[in-house]
């Protein structure tokens, strides 16, 4: 079945499918393809849908492809758990609790958020309720990466990326707080900070200029360092050149969609990002996923017509592009 073009009949049709999914074939779709210039056909191929994998989610997050496991895993916040979509296998629960692991009730955010691979397939979680990036070795069980800076606890680690090198670069926010945002009780640092985590265990503070950042990638040739910027009075994405300390030049403004946010007629704002091998940036904004090529252009949409959170390339040969789109985990095949 197909759900109709609007959002809040989608959100009504959510219920109609089971939230530990089965694998369904034929799969229902939501959504719809726009495209804006000839460049998109190459990345998507003509008739492409966005199919349903899965639904009845609170708030899907940070998806990330496992090649050891064939398999996306993907975050659900307020649930405080990792699941597991496979082919053939659907839905299932992968590791809980993901990001909060106190006796107390925390905050409505309190799981993890972004996920990330290292060079060696070892798991990185963005924890909103820990207030911690974490590596999960092999044979199970966490180590804490950073929990503070200069000792000081991080508000919510909410995304991050990773070098050729093995450095982290991360953001964070404030929406796991107890308050969220308005919380000036909990949190202990005063900005809404972007870091990078070298090898070596050193944290460096990259800027504090941005409101609410969110969503962190790397160009292919690493001298770029793109971050969205979730705030509705300046809904956009960053660009800052990455000096070779890894330290950041000043930044200049990629994109923005401010008066695409401030419409009211596209849900959600920039979030999670990831950049293909020729440079595309895919990046999570109003309305769905918004597909950039290295200039800024906006070559084409893929519009969920919901909050959506992040994306993540995967399948065996990288052929899919799954999203994480608010109560649902979709995907959309792209060209080899």
């Amino acid at each position: 079945m197909k759900f109709p073009q609007l959002p809040f009949v989608c959100l009504l049709f959510a219920a109609a499918l089971p939230a530990i999914a089965d694998d369904l074939t034929p799969r229902p779709v939501m959504g719809e393809i726009i495209r804006l210039d000839p460049a998109f056909d190459a990345l998507v191929p003509a008739g492409a849908k966005l199919e349903v994998l899965a639904s009845g989610l609170d708030w899907s997050e940070g998806p990330v492809w496992d090649p050891a496991l064939g398999a996306v895993l993907f975050s659900d916040v307020p649930q405080n758990t990792v699941f597991q979509w496979k082919e053939g296998q659907g839905l299932s629960t992968w590791l809980k609790p993901s990001g909060y692991t106190g006796p107390l009730a925390y905050s409505r955010e309190s799981g993890s958020n972004g996920l990330v691979l290292d060079a060696k397939g070892r798991l990185i979680s963005c924890e909103h309720g820990d207030r911690r990036l974490s590596l999960l070795g092999p044979g199970g069980g966490k180590r804490t990466l950073t929990d503070n800076f200069e000792g000081k606890r991080y508000n919510s680690p909410n995304d991050a990326c990773v070098d050729r090198a093995g450095n982290i670069f991360f953001t964070d926010p404030p929406y796991g707080l107890p308050k969220g945002p308005a919380d000036q009780d909990t949190r202990e640092i005063p900005w809404n900070g972007v870091y990078r985590l070298s090898t070596e265990g050193k944290v460096t503070l990259l800027t504090k200029d941005m409101t609410f950042p969110n969503g962190i990638a790397l160009s292919p040739d690493e001298k770029t360092l793109y971050v969205a910027q979730s705030d509705s009075k300046a809904a956009l994405w960053m660009a800052y050149p990455l000096n070779p300390d890894g330290t950041v030049g000043k930044g200049r403004v990629f994109a923005d969609v401010t008066a695409m946010a401030q419409s009211g007629k596209h849900r959600g704002s920039p979030d999670g990002m990831k950049v293909d091998p020729q440079g595309n940036v895919w990046a999570t904004a109003p309305g769905g996923v918004h597909v950039m090529n290295s200039e800024g252009k906006l070559l084409g949409r893929i519009e969920t017509f919901t909050a959506t959170g992040n994306c993540c390339f995967g399948g065996p040969n990288n052929e899919y592009l799954y999203i994480c789109a608010d109560a649902w985990l979709c995907r959309v095949k792209l060209k080899p």
